[in-house]
């Protein structure tokens, strides 16, 4: 013990010292360096100004974050991590006609050879890209416990299990090994990895993505694929289509939970700038649950919004008693048929009013906000529908002047 005390006596006296000593030297050593600023180069100091070192350093971290992690690109509507992981399975052969491997192997892969970042932050991103709730196709063909709409977290990834979707393959990954796209090296320098994805659909309008990155995010809602083809078919026969056009083929969002949108005002908004509102609304029935009473089923809810969630307001506005009316509340709500809640109500109510209380009061109608914000040769712009669809458009063209200057290439290279 006294020990101890001695060395803390110590160590508190040798930091003392130091401090003095360091204020002694400083203004001499300062001094030395104005007179003789040939040393300062010598001991390869730089003089920055401070204000314009931490404003060019609080710029390239924002960057990084920009490019690097949180926002993705325009042209494949992938992050980086997303992109290094289907190509990591693609690597692995993990295609939709093999077996399963377990999700640990592929973070591995991931993580040893393309993404140095923690292993929770790729899980986390591959788990998104199989759950069906969460993309509109997705990308990603999970075996096991992926989580559910209610939050509910996926199992670990030691028992969980994955490849690649067939859409995947066929329309993100197909061409890839056909010189059409760019490869970097890795974080080591030891592999190589795709710039971006020679993608055959547009998939972020597909799927969506949300992110936040430094001082801006991003948030784009999934959309139905047969809705985005026959708009780019139309985009291509007519370049000089309008919004007003395009959006009588696109005309709002499809998310994967289903829902309807209660105007269509902040949707024309958004796909003309690139930001705007609306409102989504749980699809509910009014119809007889028992053989004495009427109830209310509600069968799609808003995107991101569970049925547990939906269940709990409801049972916490009764128990306040700001809502009135109803006798019980069962969520039938499972992975098979999709989901199921049965509202009771009390005679002598009327459903009707009951439901418009409950989009009132709940999150059976919820906001959904669209901030389109993608990198476009690598700088964040915000996009209307039709820039989207035209940066895509020039990707897809891209791709395929690479692939003709690779098989062309090839071809003179077997001539000879």
């Amino acid at each position: 013990m006294r020990q101890r005390g001695a060395f803390e006596h110590l160590a508190r006296l040798q930091g003392a010292i130091g401090r003095q000593l360091e204020r002694q030297l400083q203004p001499g050593i300062q001094a030395h360096l104005i007179q003789h600023p040939h040393q300062i180069r010598q001991l390869g100091i730089i003089q920055a100004d401070l204000r314009n070192e931490m404003s060019r350093s609080y710029l390239e971290y924002a960057m990084s974050v920009i490019v690097g992690r949180a926002l993705p690109d325009a042209r494949d509507g992938l992050k980086p991590v997303h992109r290094r992981i289907l190509y990591a399975m693609y690597e692995l052969g993990l295609t939709s006609d093999r077996p399963y491997r377990k999700c640990a192997r592929v973070v591995g892969e991931v993580l040893g050879k393309y993404h140095p970042h923690g292993d929770t932050a790729v899980y986390d991103a591959l788990v998104r890209m199989a759950q069906d709730f969460s993309m509109r196709l997705p990308l990603i063909d999970g075996h096991g416990n992926f989580g559910s709409v209610d939050n509910d977290p996926p199992a670990a990834m030691r028992y969980t299990e994955s490849r690649l979707q067939a859409l995947t393959t066929d329309s993100l990954l197909e061409d890839i090994e056909s010189e059409t796209v760019d490869f970097i090296d890795n974080f080591d320098g030891s592999q190589q990895e795709p710039t971006v994805m020679p993608a055959r659909i547009p998939q972020l309008l597909l799927n969506g993505s949300t992110g936040i990155a430094v001082g801006m995010a991003t948030n784009i809602p999934p959309h139905n694929l047969t809705e985005l083809i026959d708009g780019l078919l139309a985009m291509i026969a007519n370049p000089e289509i309008d919004d007003q056009q395009l959006m009588a083929i696109i005309p709002g969002p499809d998310f994967p939970t289903g829902g309807q949108i209660v105007s269509s005002e902040g949707i024309t908004e958004a796909y003309e700038s690139g930001r705007g509102a609306f409102k989504v609304r749980a699809t509910a029935v009014v119809e007889k649950v028992t053989s004495r009473k009427q109830g209310i089923v509600i069968t799609e809810l808003p995107y991101n919004i569970g049925p547990e969630k939906i269940v709990e307001k409801i049972a916490d506005l009764v128990k306040a008693k700001k809502i009135q009316g109803i006798s019980d509340i069962v969520d039938l709500s499972d992975g098979q048929n999709g989901t199921k809640v049965v509202v009771e109500i009390k005679n002598g109510y009327e459903p009707g009013e009951v439901l418009e209380n409950l989009y009132r009061l709940t999150p059976m109608e919820d906001a959904f906000s669209i901030n389109a914000v993608a990198l476009v040769a690598g700088k964040p712009q915000t996009l209307g529908l039709k820039e989207l669809l035209q940066v895509f458009i020039d990707h897809r063209i891209e791709v395929f002047e690479s692939q003709g200057i690779s098989e062309e290439f090839l071809f003179l290279c077997q001539e000879e």
